[in-house]
């Protein structure tokens, strides 16, 4: 069963949370983190890419870097912008986009449960993003990046999280500039507090890592460097019920056709795949159907039956589009590395993928049908790892709304 804890954030005063409130340091370069942060002072960029207040020129991994995200959040403390909770409490956060709202629990995850497999994981992580995040937490003292975390739902927390949203303030409530409204609640009575605690030790047997694989490994880096801190034991973490959640297409864009004609390309998917013309961009209703944006033109792919296996792994689209498509014809063999294959989110819609083909320096785009939640369970519950990219969570929590200190 899951250990969960209460802890004493390290929040915004509530009238520079908007301000305060930033995108995950993960989705933005150096270059968009100084545009986004420009102009304002507050932003939690200052600290989770501090790199935008030095020298162009500067090694993003470097020491400067580090110790630049430390003297900014004191400075923050200090001003000051941010405080800590008086005594540890659990937070609600609910994201609201396009009219849909979804509820999670913030509060601390037991980096012994990662260890032991209770927190599962679905992706491999890269050692030099892990370390980054390692010499960011021990330099700063303070875990910044939100572990997304999934479970199924227990009906009790559900009906206690709606109930307490619907009695209380919130001590945050704004839109932010992409128009998603961002509300938090502070759980600050002792007894719920309690329950919260024991429904996830003997009703929830596992977690699921949605996004923030790399902040859980950085973690237990972490715990493991500063054994005697109690505080690096836990990591911070929002815990979305199962019901709550809904994961995007993560779509793909290709260099160029390997050498391929238009006719020769489509001569050879045509082995695995039915292929249809179709008037407007295809977004997949199903699976085993993919949209391709060729020449300025639209098809339906319709995965052939017989062409792919039906394991958890090779049963997911991105699976079948690999083995079918992009290394046999394409030449692709790993995602992770080749530089000829490109991800775009879900959120871009398809004219992000009409965008980067017209473009000219991308010659052929592919959207897929989302992986659903209970195939994530299913793959992690199995020890399976996902292929790259697989997965796209929107709306993206906040940085800087609630940060965990693991040194005072």
């Amino acid at each position: 069963m899951i250990s969960v804890s209460p802890f004493k954030a390290l929040r915004p005063e509530p009238q520079f949370a908007r301000q305060v409130a930033s995108r995950p340091y993960d989705v933005l370069s150096t270059k968009e983190a100084k545009v986004e942060a420009e102009g304002n002072p507050y932003s939690f960029l200052h600290i989770t890419r501090s790199e935008i207040d030095l020298p162009a020129n500067i090694d993003v991994h470097s020491k400067e870097v580090y110790q630049k995200a430390k003297e900014n959040l004191d400075a923050f403390i200090s001003r000051p912008i941010l405080f800590s909770e008086s005594k540890p409490c659990y937070y609600i956060y609910q994201l609201t986009m396009n009219g849909k709202s979804q509820t999670g629990l913030v509060c601390c995850s037991s980096v012994a449960d990662y260890e032991q497999g209770l927190i599962k994981k679905h992706e491999l992580t890269r050692p030099e993003k892990v370390q980054d995040r390692v010499n960011h937490i021990k330099t700063t003292g303070a875990q910044t990046g939100n572990v997304f975390l999934a479970f199924r739902d227990v009906e009790e927390l559900n009906n206690l999280m709606e109930k307490w949203k619907k009695d209380k303030s919130p001590i945050y409530n704004f839109i932010a500039d992409d128009k998603v409204e961002h509300g938090v609640w502070v759980i600050s009575d002792e007894k719920l507090i309690d329950r919260i605690t024991e429904i996830f030790k003997t009703e929830v047997e596992a977690t699921y890592i949605a996004d923030g694989h790399h902040r859980v490994a950085s973690a237990a880096e972490v715990k493991f460097a500063l054994a005697d801190n109690e505080e690096a034991g836990y990591f911070l973490s929002t815990l979305f019920p199962a019901s709550q959640l809904k994961i995007m297409d993560y779509n793909r864009v290709v260099k160029d056709l390997n050498g391929l004609t238009a006719d020769e390309f489509l001569d050879k998917i045509n082995k695995n795949f039915s292929i249809s013309k179709v008037s407007k961009p295809f977004v997949p209703a199903e699976p085993h159907r993919f949209g391709m944006y060729l020449n300025k033109k639209w098809y339906e792919l319709c995965a052939l039956e017989g062409s792919y296996s039906t394991d958890p792994i090779g049963i997911l689209d991105i699976t079948i589009l690999q083995n079918n498509l992009l290394d046999p014809v394409l030449g692709i063999k790993d995602q992770r590395t080749d530089s000829r294959i490109d991800f775009i989110g879900g959120i871009r819609g398809m004219e992000g993928l009409e965008e980067r083909v017209n473009s000219g320096e991308w010659q052929v785009a592919f959207s897929l049908f989302p992986v659903t939640i209970q195939q994530l369970f299913d793959i992690a519950d199995t020890n399976n790892i996902m292929p790259p990219k697989s997965t796209w969570f929107e709306p993206k929590l906040r940085d800087g709304l609630l940060t965990h200190l693991i040194s005072s």
